[in-house]
C-alpha cells in the first residue's frame, strides 16, 4: 500500500498542528510522500502567509517598503521551527529571498516561498527528504502543466526516496522560473505526485471531514458524503462546493486512483472516499451546490430552430467582449444566456444593441439577479418524481423558477433563482432530499 498524502495550511498553521501531522503520517507507513501547502490562519484574524507573501510583492511593486509583512513571514517560521524544537535556522534562505525581491523576483517565486519553506520545516521534523518541486512539476512558457513531462520527472525524483516531503502549488518552467497554480494548487500537485508513483490512495488532509450534503454556512448540520464520484465532484465543485481544487481530479482519475477527504483535527474521521463508479445506496441525491452573482440574457425569436449559426452569432458577440457563459438553456424559439453579473452590468446597452444586429431577436432582455442551485446524484438517472420533489419543495416556500437546465448525463438539476431566494432554496431542497 502506498499513500499520497497532501496536507492544506490549516493543518500546518502552527507547531501544534505540525505536531497532529507528524502523529498522523507516523500512524501508518504507507503514508510515505508528503505534500505541504503554506501556512494558513492560526485564528480568525490571522493573516495567511501567501497573503503577507502577495503583499510583498504588492509594496515592492509600487516601490513602497516591505519590510513589515516580510518581517511578519519570517517570525511565523521561526516560531514553528523554536516551538518544534528544530535544530534548522533558514536565516540565510530568507536574507538571500528578501535580497531576490529586492532585486526584481517574480509575482510567482514570491508566492511560492511559503510551501518552499513550509516543506524545508516538515522534512527536517520528519527526518525526510526534501524533493524540490521546481525540479519536478514542469510548466511551459506560458504558465501551463505539462502533465506528461511532470508525471515522467516527478516520478524519477520520488522514486529516489522511499519517503519524501514535496513543497505544493509550484513548478517551473525549463528555465527554471518558477510558475504558480491558482490558489489552491497544492491540491493538484498532491494529485501529480499520486500519479507519477501510482499511488494506492491520495489522501488530502484539511480542516473539515470531507463534503457535506450542503454549505453548514446556511444549512444546519447538513449530512456527511462516505462516498462521491469523480464526475458528481466536478458538478458540486463547480458550483461552489470548495473542500478540494476542481483540477486536482484529472490526474488521479486517469490512473484509478481515489480521493480520501480526511480532518487532520478528527484523524479518527473516514472522511469522503472520491472514486470513479459508486453504488446508489447513500440516496438519490448526493449533495446541493450554487453559485450567486449571475445575470442572463434572454432572447426570444420565431423559428430560431430553422435559423442556421444562430447560437454561434449569440455567442460571438460575448466572445467579442471576453464574457464567458455559465449554462446555455434552450427552447424551440427561446435562448437563454447565463453568465457572471459582473460581466453584464454596465455593458448592458452594448450587449443588447451588439445581439439586436447579430440575430435581430423579437424580443431580448437582461435580469442581473440571479443564483444557481444544482441539485447533483447518481441515484437520480434511475429515480422517478426528482424534478417534481425539487419543484414542490420550492413551490411550498413560495420560491419562484427563473430556469430549468437539466444535463444529458441526468446527474444533475440545475435551477435559477432569484439570488435573495438563495439560502432559502438550499434549505428547502436538502430538506426535500436528506430526510
Amino acid at each position: 500500500m502506498l499513500k499520497i498524502v497532501k496536507f492544506g495550511g490549516t493543518s500546518l498553521a502552527s507547531a501544534e498542528q505540525f505536531a497532529k501531522v507528524k502523529e498522523i503520517i507516523l500512524a501508518d507507513k504507507a503514508r510515505r510522500y508528503v505534500v505541504v501547502s503554506a501556512p494558513g490562519k492560526r485564528f480568525s484574524d490571522d493573516i495567511k502567509v501567501t497573503d503577507l507573501l502577495l503583499t510583498c510583492f504588492r509594496l515592492r511593486s509600487e516601490e513602497e517598503s516591505f519590510d513589515e509583512p516580510f518581517e511578519k513571514i519570517r517570525q511565523r517560521f521561526r516560531e514553528i521551527i523554536a516551538d518544534l524544537g528544530l535544530d534548522l535556522s533558514l536565516e540565510a534562505d530568507f536574507d538571500e529571498f528578501k535580497k531576490r525581491i529586492v532585486r526584481g523576483a517574480s509575482q510567482a517565486y514570491i508566492a511560492s516561498r511559503g510551501e518552499y519553506f513550509n516543506a524545508k520545516i516538515m522534512a527536517a521534523y520528519l527526518g525526510f527528504p526534501f524533493i524540490e518541486a521546481a525540479e519536478g512539476i514542469i510548466f511551459d512558457e506560458d504558465g501551463r502543466l505539462q502533465e506528461e513531462q511532470t508525471n515522467e520527472k516527478l516520478g524519477a525524483l520520488m522514486k529516489k526516496h522511499p519517503r519524501a516531503v514535496i513543497p505544493g502549488f509550484y513548478g517551473a518552467t525549463e528555465n527554471g522560473d518558477v510558475r504558480i497554480f491558482s490558489r489552491g494548487g497544492s491540491d493538484i500537485t498532491g494529485s501529480l505526485a499520486a500519479r507519477a508513483v501510482k499511488a494506492d490512495v491520495y489522501e488530502n488532509w484539511t480542516d473539515v471531514s470531507g463534503f457535506l450534503m450542503a454549505d453548514p454556512r446556511i444549512v444546519e448540520k447538513p449530512r456527511a458524503i462516505q462516498v462521491v464520484t469523480y464526475r458528481e465532484l466536478r458538478e458540486l465543485s463547480y458550483m461552489g462546493a470548495s473542500v478540494l481544487h476542481e483540477d486536482a481530479i484529472f490526474p488521479v482519475r486517469r490512473e484509478g486512483i481515489p480521493i480520501n477527504i480526511r480532518n487532520t483535527n478528527a484523524p479518527e474521521d473516514d472522511g469522503t472516499m472520491i472514486v470513479e463508479k459508486a453504488d446508489t445506496s447513500e440516496g438519490i441525491v448526493t449533495g446541493i451546490s450554487g453559485k450567486k452573482g449571475l445575470g442572463a440574457i434572454y432572447i426570444e425569436k420565431s423559428m430560431m430552430n430553422n435559423e442556421l449559426g444562430f447560437g454561434r452569432r449569440v455567442l460571438s458577440v460575448l466572445e467579442d467582449r471576453k464574457i464567458s457563459f455559465e449554462h446555455l438553456p434552450s427552447g424551440i424559439d427561446t435562448l437563454t444566456v447565463v453568465a457572471d453579473r459582473t460581466a453584464l452590468v454596465g455593458h448592458e446597452n452594448e450587449i443588447i444593441h451588439a445581439l439586436q444586429k447579430a440575430v435581430s431577436p423579437d424580443r431580448i432582455h437582461l435580469v442581473e439577479d440571479l443564483c444557481l442551485i444544482a441539485v447533483v446524484g447518481r441515484g437520480m438517472a434511475g429515480s422517478p418524481g426528482v424534478a417534481a420533489r425539487l419543484f414542490t419543495a420550492l413551490a411550498e416556500e413560495k420560491i419562484n423558477i427563473r430556469m430549468i437546465d437539466q444535463g444529458s448525463s441526468e446527474l444533475n438539476i440545475i435551477v435559477a433563482l432569484n439570488e435573495a431566494d438563495y439560502e432559502k432554496g438550499i434549505r428547502a431542497i436538502y430538506r426535500a432530499f436528506a430526510s
